[in-house]
């Protein structure tokens, strides 16, 4: 996916809560601001926000002088999803089919995005989760969620390579690694960038009990194929099925031709129009082709 110019008010926005997130003072702000506006004339469509972002973020890191503003955050946000890991295996015992109420807990786990909202409060979106029956087959949802194509790949793979994005989301992801019938290899960032998740967090989170953990090597908040190392390419090429985690990985994804299953909530207008729903559309959009990835 490019950039469209759409995207780059959001950038600013996202760059100045980066900012106060990190503890910047108003002369700091001011020199993030003034430094993105620099970088704007440099800035090329034709590549993905994630890769715009990992210019931003370590622009903001570098004024700033911290490494990884997000945290405490992240901190919060593994403990609270963890104290209701109880009550989501609880709901999922009660149901009727138990991997398609695993899917639409994953994919509303994705409301935990920092990138997409910073004054995102935890506490009350988990709540507003447990209170709601997120309505996935909904006529506007239908043509989104492509869940019996979904099973359909399960159903043949010896394999999943699942694609994490945020923590705290990460405990829903668990959530559904537990109900596929299959071994899980469970990829997370190769370094700190935003509220994404990285190998500590994944333990902290019982992932490694769950799947196997690995790191994509990249330090973007999406997939860069170009910038993971040459073991998950290697892992990239051979999956069976990919289940992909979130709008930055959507972004970087989305022209590859590889069987993946994209999972994430539609939080912005550009990539809503893409995709062809409505915002907040809880999604599941199939690929279903097997391309090799060179690199």
């Amino acid at each position: 996916m490019n950039t469209y110019l759409d995207c780059i008010p959001c950038f600013f926005k996202q760059a100045l809560e980066a900012a106060r997130l990190a503890g910047a003072g108003e002369k700091e702000q001011k020199m993030v601001i003034d430094e993105l506006c620099g970088m704007v004339p440099g800035f090329m469509l034709e590549m993905s926000p994630p890769e715009m972002g990992v210019l931003i973020y370590g622009m903001v890191n570098r004024i700033t002088g911290k490494k990884d503003p997000y945290k405490k955050i992240k901190e919060k946000s593994n403990k609270m999803a963890l104290e209701i890991y109880p009550e989501l295996k609880k709901r999922l015992d009660d149901s009727p089919d138990r991997l398609f109420t695993a899917v639409e807990m994953a994919i509303m786990g994705n409301v935990i995005d920092y990138g997409v909202k910073n004054n995102l409060n935890i506490e009350q979106e988990i709540n507003n989760f447990l209170k709601k029956d997120f309505n996935t087959t909904s006529n506007q949802n239908k043509r989104v969620f492509d869940y019996r194509q979904f099973c359909d790949t399960l159903n043949k793979a010896s394999s999943v390579l699942y694609l994490g994005d945020n923590s705290g989301e990460i405990v829903f992801d668990r959530i559904l690694i537990e109900e596929l019938p299959v071994p899980v290899i469970y990829v997370v960032r190769g370094g700190p960038i935003i509220n994404d998740v990285t190998i500590d967090d994944a333990v902290v989170c019982g992932l490694d009990k769950v799947a196997r953990v690995i790191s994509s090597g990249c330090k973007a908040p999406g997939t860069i194929l170009n910038s993971c190392s040459r073991e998950f390419i290697q892992l990239f090429n051979a999956a069976d099925m990919i289940i992909s985690k979130g709008q930055g990985n959507f972004e970087t994804l989305s022209d590859i031709g590889r069987p993946i299953y994209f999972l994430f909530k539609a939080k912005c207008s550009v990539v809503a129009g893409m995709i062809g729903c409505e915002m907040g559309s809880m999604v599941l959009k199939g690929k279903g082709k097997n391309e090799k990835i060179v690199k």
